[in-house]
């Protein structure tokens, strides 16, 4: 049924209710109970937590099927364009993927701008091969998406951030990342895993067995980053926590840092960069890394330095290994 432009629709957990504004009270409906007279309007709402949630007005719902893994869903929003969700979790939108897009992939190339063979895990919506095609050293990128209905739906709704999974450098395959990198030894540059929450098909990406085979797979120069959540809220932090104590039991070099990214929970992320060699900060290429003219919205040289300094609440709980 095409909504009628006089009801009030949010999508809360992508389960749809109904508002009803009446006489300046608020009223919750089942959508079941739909009143022609109402004021219609298209929410998606995430909760982050109990007690918090993130909505979105919504012109459309433009996808929606569910795969062998999860659901997919794609909206059109007034305010950040369209946007991908997984499981009716944010992943992806036009407005602010840049924002996760550069910073889970410039960092690391600006401290060794040497890397030629990558390996992504996740990133079916492309943003990450995207800004890894920019750098003419990278030879060869395995990009190890689990779902293919979400590579489908990127390159149909999202072409400007998938547009280089068709790049000759580049090898999509559609298999459990998990799995894939068991049995490799000592060949990458880096990995970059762009995973989901530890939910679901994300679940096995933040194992100890999981980390000791990246470490395997990388060379004794390799770098791996992952995304580490949020500190804003405790429990997606105790899986941050527990993420990076997992990356220092193996790596020498481990450290942590941060973005701005408004439609991730908190508005606020980090990632590890989790390194055999490479200090992200010592060793960062500056001179190197811009005299390649990279245009991007959100990572600079200057900024890097930056982001690697942690307000001192994240700093006190990383350090106490608890939240």
């Amino acid at each position: 049924m095409q909504p009628s432009k006089h009801t009030t629709i949010t999508y809360s957990n992508m389960n749809l209710v109904k508002i009803l504004m009446l006489s300046k009270k608020m009223y919750l409906f089942q959508l079941s109970k739909f009143k022609e007279e109402s004021i219609m309007e298209l929410w998606y709402s995430e909760c982050h937590t109990n007690n918090v949630k993130f909505s979105l007005k919504v012109k459309e719902h433009l996808f929606s099927s569910q795969s062998d893994f999860q659901k997919v869903d794609v909206l059109d929003t007034y305010e950040y364009g369209k946007l991908l969700t997984l499981d009716g979790l944010v992943m992806v939108t036009d407005k602010d993927e840049f924002v996760y897009h550069d910073m889970i992939t410039h960092p690391a190339m600006a401290v060794n701008p040497n890397i030629k063979n990558v390996l992504v895990i996740g990133g079916g919506d492309g943003g990450t091969v995207r800004e890894l095609m920019r750098y003419p050293s990278i030879q060869h990128v395995d990009m190890v998406e689990i779902d293919k209905m979400v590579v489908d739906a990127s390159r149909e709704f999202f072409p400007t951030i998938s547009c280089e999974l068709d790049n000759p450098k580049v090898n999509v395959l559609f298999e459990d990342g998990v799995k894939f990198v068991m049995d490799k030894n000592n060949f990458y540059d880096l990995i970059l895993i762009d995973s989901t929450d530890p939910i679901g098909p994300g679940e096995g990406l933040f194992t100890t067995e999981f980390y000791n085979n990246c470490f395997n797979a990388l060379t004794d120069e390799g770098i791996l980053v992952n995304q580490n959540e949020t500190p804003i809220y405790d429990e997606f932090f105790e899986v941050g926590i527990s993420s990076n104590i997992k990356l220092k039991k193996m790596f020498p070099i481990v450290e942590v840092y941060q973005a701005s990214i408004p439609t991730y929970p908190g508005g606020y992320w980090l990632f590890n960069f989790a390194s055999k060699k490479y200090s992200p900060t010592k060793d960062l290429k500056e001179d190197e890394w811009n005299s390649l003219g990279l245009k991007t919205k959100y990572y600079n040289t200057k900024l890097h330095i930056g982001t690697f300094a942690l307000p001192n609440y994240v700093k006190e709980k990383l350090e106490n290994g608890n939240v």
